[in-house]
């Protein structure tokens, strides 16, 4: 188990709003010493004078630059013990109508923020031989959502880093853990509105089905500082797996893998 206090540095990417906010709140609250690294000086200000940070320092994730210096700067203080890589954005459209750049997009953001992210910790980690790496994945890197590809298939990425970088510190001090959140109460599809009005790829039936229901469950969902309890749980104990209300989402995954392995076993029987 991982002691919070003072002397425990913890950074949190996109710690100004929504999952990452509520995260940094709970860490500090844990005891830690907070830095909230975002694109825009309001939200991480408020975060500061809210008590949900210490420090904060303005980054883009996509920038590898950017945002190593600003880590950089934050680790001038204090070693970095924790590393939340939570920031991330969501945009929808069929895929027929999801042209490179959407993917590009979601892949800077959602997966290339996150290596930025360790890259420029776990040097200093691994030489100190302690640390938590958290990956802030979702529901849509273990199965598939309609409309959504792009986000799926950078979260699947996530997933796959994290699972790649937990074998890789397997029995060293330094733990990851990839969080997957279910329907958390955040405010995700305002990116994702407004990418369908721009494009107006929110017209058809079907997307707007899709949107509407995630906006209830959303509406219903888990409070954010709930999801932020069990990452910080998975800290202290150095957890990997961090479901917060994804339960009712796994029957699909293991419906997924049973589908897999009945693959395998007709592949054993030869044609």
């Amino acid at each position: 188990m991982v002691p919070l206090s003072r002397s425990s540095h913890a950074l949190v990417t996109g710690g100004g709003r929504g999952i990452g906010r509520a995260i940094a709140l709970a860490l500090s609250q844990a005891g830690a010493t907070v830095t909230v690294i975002g694109r825009s000086a309001a939200p991480l200000e408020a975060a500061v004078a809210e008590g949900a940070a210490h420090h904060f320092a303005l980054a883009d994730v996509t920038d590898e630059g950017s945002l190593g210096s600003a880590i950089a700067q934050a680790a001038s203080r204090q070693p970095i013990d924790i590393l939340v890589a939570n920031a991330g954005a969501a945009e929808s459209a069929p895929f027929h109508r999801s042209d490179t750049a959407l993917f590009r997009r979601m892949i800077d953001v959602n997966l290339m923020g996150v290596v930025h992210a360790m890259q420029a910790v776990a040097r200093s980690m691994a030489q100190r031989k302690q640390g938590r790496i958290v990956a802030i994945a979702s529901t849509a890197g273990l199965k598939g959502y309609p409309y959504v590809s792009a986000y799926c298939a950078a979260k699947h990425a996530v997933v796959g880093l994290s699972k790649g970088l937990r074998a890789e510190l397997a029995g060293t001090e330094v733990g990851v853990s990839v969080v997957c959140p279910g329907m958390v109460r955040t405010p995700i599809l305002e990116g994702m509105r407004a990418h369908l009005e721009r494009t107006g790829t929110g017209q058809s039936a079907e997307v707007r089905f899709m949107f509407d229901a995630l906006e209830s469950g959303l509406a219903a969902g888990m409070p954010a500082d709930v999801a932020a309890g069990m990452v910080v749980r998975a800290v202290k104990d150095n957890q990997f797996w961090v479901l917060p209300n994804g339960g009712a989402h796994l029957p699909s995954v293991r419906a997924d893998f049973d589908e897999m392995l009945a693959s395998a076993d007709d592949g054993e029987r030869g044609p």
